[in-house]
C-alpha cells in the first residue's frame, strides 16, 4: 500500500484512537484494504482505433456487510486515490450505521474527450473486467465524479447480462425506470443541508445573518446552494472548474442555475422568464473563493483543496466538507489551531450513500418508496447521526472530525470483536 495513504490513514486513526478503546486486531485490520483490483479496459473508438484505459476497484473492509462505493471518471484517478476513498467510505457507512463496508472505483480518463458511444463501451468494458469482484452481496457500485444515472444503468445492464439474471441491486444511482430510487439525484446535497441546519441551529446566529461560499457548482453544490438560499442563508460566492463569482449582497441561486444551464458559464444574474440581466459581481478564482471572509465555507469540488500551504489564509468560521477529502491532515491541524470548526465529509456528504442504501433495499425487496418517504427516512438518519457526532464532540471536548471517526471506530470495532479477537481466544 502506498506510503502516503498509510500516513493519511494513520493520522486519521491515531487522532480518533486517543478517545476510544478498541481491539488491537481491529486497528490492524483497518490499516489495510481487503482487496484491490487493477484492470486494463480495451475500447474500440469511433474512428476504429483501439485505446486502453486503466481502471481500479478497491474493497476496503466488509466486516459490517458488502462493500459500497462510487465509480469516478477523471484523468487523475489512481489506485492510491481509490484506496483512500474506499477507506473514507468504510467510515462513512459506519458513521451512518449502514450495513455496508467501504469501497471505491474509478477509471483514469477525461470523459469530455469521449463520445457517448465510447463512454458506453468503456462503462460496459469496466464491468466485463470487474464482474467477478462485485455483486449485490459482495460490492455495490454507485455514481461519483463525472458518472451519472445513465452510466450506472449501462453497468447494471452489463452485469445482468453476464450473470444471466436481472440484478438491479449491484448498482445504485440508476435511472428510476431501471430500479433507481426517488430523490437519489439530490441525496448528497439534501444530506449536507440537513447536517448544516442541524449544527448551525444550535447557535443564535440566524440563517439570514449567515454568509456562505461554495466551491463546486455541480449537482451537489448547485442543489445545496438552492436549499440554503431557500432556507434564508446568504450565498455570496460559488465556483465551478473555470472559476467563481462573488456578490457581497448575495447571489440569486435559481437565476444563476438557469443561466449556467443555458450558457455553460456562470454570472451573477437575475432572471425573469428567459431574460437574464447581469447584476454587480466580482469574478474570482477557486483559490480566492476559499479565502473569502464568510461564516460558512463549503468545499464541494475536488479533494486536497485546503492544505498546509493555504490553511492559514482561510477566514471562514465553519467548514462543511461536501467533497471527499478536501482538507489534508496538515491543513486540518492549522485550521484547528485557528479555531475553525470543520464538519467532516464522512458525515456531511453521507446523504448519497444513505439513499443508495435505500435503493439497494428497494431493489432487494421489490417494494419501492415514494419520494416523500425517502426524504423522511433520510432526514431522520442524517439528523440523528449529526446530533450524535456533535454530542460526542462536546462530551469528549474534541473536534467534529475526530468525533465522527470515533463513532465509526466504535461500530467497526464492535463488529470485528464479534468475530473473535486475540482477547477472546486467549481468555
Amino acid at each position: 500500500m502506498p506510503t502516503s495513504l498509510q500516513n493519511d490513514i494513520g493520522d486519521r486513526l491515531s487522532q480518533a484512537l486517543q478517545h476510544v478503546s478498541i481491539s488491537e486486531d481491529a486497528i490492524e485490520q483497518l490499516r489495510y484494504p481487503k482487496a484491490s483490483l487493477t484492470v486494463s479496459i480495451p475500447v474500440r473508438m469511433d474512428d476504429g482505433s483501439l485505446r486502453m484505459f486503466q481502471g481500479y476497484r478497491v474493497r476496503y473492509d466488509d466486516t459490517r456487510g458488502p462493500t459500497k462505493g462510487g465509480v469516478r471518471y477523471h484523468p487523475r484517478v489512481t489506485l492510491e486515490e481509490v484506496q483512500s476513498l474506499a477507506f473514507w467510505m468504510t467510515f462513512k457507512c459506519a458513521v451512518m450505521d449502514l450495513p455496508f463496508g467501504g469501497a471505491k472505483g474509478g477509471i483514469a480518463l477525461d470523459p469530455k474527450e469521449l463520445s457517448k458511444l465510447e463512454l458506453e463501451r468503456l462503462s460496459r468494458g469496466y464491468i466485463d473486467a470487474i464482474a467477478d469482484f462485485i455483486g449485490p452481496d459482495v460490492d455495490i457500485l454507485a455514481p461519483d465524479m463525472y458518472t451519472n444515472a445513465t452510466i450506472m444503468g449501462w453497468m447494471m445492464d452489463r452485469y445482468s447480462t453476464i450473470r444471466r439474471q436481472h440484478a438491479p441491486a449491484v448498482v445504485t444511482g440508476k435511472p428510476l425506470t431501471l430500479g433507481g430510487s426517488q430523490r437519489r439525484d439530490t441525496a448528497t446535497a439534501m444530506g449536507a443541508y440537513l447536517a448544516i441546519a442541524t449544527i448551525m441551529g444550535k447557535f443564535s446566529q440566524k440563517p439570514n445573518q449567515t454568509t456562505v461560499a461554495i466551491q463546486g457548482f455541480g449537482n451537489a453544490g448547485a442543489v445545496l446552494a438552492t436549499e440554503l438560499a431557500q432556507a434564508g442563508y446568504k450565498v455570496v460566492a460559488v465556483s465551478d472548474s473555470q472559476g467563481g463569482i462573488y456578490a457581497k449582497q448575495g447571489l440569486n441561486i435559481p437565476s444563476l442555475r438557469q443561466y449556467k444551464e443555458a450558457n455553460r458559464s456562470m454570472k451573477a444574474v437575475y432572471c425573469q422568464g428567459s431574460v437574464c440581466n447581469v447584476v454587480e459581481h466580482e469574478v474570482i478564482s477557486n483559490e480566492e473563493l476559499l479565502q473569502l471572509d464568510v461564516d460558512i465555507l463549503i468545499p464541494a469540488a475536488l479533494g486536497n483543496q485546503i492544505t498546509g500551504e493555504n490553511a492559514h489564509k482561510i477566514r471562514a468560521k465553519w467548514i462543511f466538507e461536501v467533497a471527499n477529502g478536501p482538507i489534508t491532515p496538515h491543513g486540518d491541524r492549522i485550521l484547528a489551531s485557528r479555531g475553525v470548526q470543520v464538519v467532516p465529509d464522512i458525515l456531511v456528504n453521507a446523504g448519497g450513500v444513505t439513499v443508495s442504501y435505500f435503493e439497494w433495499l428497494q431493489n432487494r425487496s421489490g417494494l419501492y418508496w415514494r419520494g416523500e418517504e425517502v426524504s423522511q427516512r433520510l432526514q431522520e438518519r442524517m439528523v440523528h447521526e449529526t446530533e450524535c457526532v456533535w454530542s460526542l464532540a462536546q462530551e469528549k471536548d474534541i473536534d467534529c472530525r475526530t468525533a465522527a471517526y470515533v463513532r465509526g471506530l466504535q461500530r467497526l470495532g464492535e463488529a470485528i470483536v464479534a468475530k473473535g479477537t486475540r482477547d477472546y481466544y486467549l481468555s
